[in-house]
């Protein structure tokens, strides 16, 4: 098996067609996403939309981005899913390292993200690669 991450720049019916099938994989409350709003995300500065190909297929999907703040620039990972068939395969594993290489190149000084207790496999792989759990409150406003 061989895994090709890669940088989404264009949006596709390819790229339409793997959304449709992970995003319910991440979230079942979220919006299916429509060329236009694959467009807007893969435009947006500083997103960097990264995908995982797994024998010609698009397996798997994580958002990087990266944004200055006065203490520097900083990168958060977010929305990580990989197709529930190639899971245990080391999809989420090469897209999280991808994403901290580019974090690190475009200098960002840390590289945060958040994870459901409940994903203790994902948890376990961003331990695994050197993401330390942080002693911290998350808000969200609704």
């Amino acid at each position: 098996m061989t895994v090709e991450i890669f940088l989404a720049r264009d949006v596709d019916d390819e790229l339409v067609a793997a959304f449709a099938r992970l995003l319910p994989q991440l979230s079942r409350s979220a919006t299916p996403l429509d060329p236009a709003a694959l467009q807007a995300l893969v435009a947006w500065p500083g997103t960097h939309l990264l995908l995982a190909r797994v024998d010609g297929t698009i397996q798997g999907t994580l958002t990087l981005v990266t944004f200055p703040i006065p203490t520097g620039l900083r990168a958060w990972i977010e929305d990580v899913v990989v197709d529930e068939s190639a899971r245990g395969r080391g999809v989420g594993a090469a897209l999280t390292e991808e994403a901290i290489r580019v974090a690190r190149a475009a200098g960002a000084r840390t590289v945060d993200l958040t994870s459901r207790p409940s994903r203790e496999a994902a948890n376990r792989l961003y331990e695994r690669l050197g993401f330390e759990r942080r002693n911290s409150t998350v808000y969200r406003l609704a």
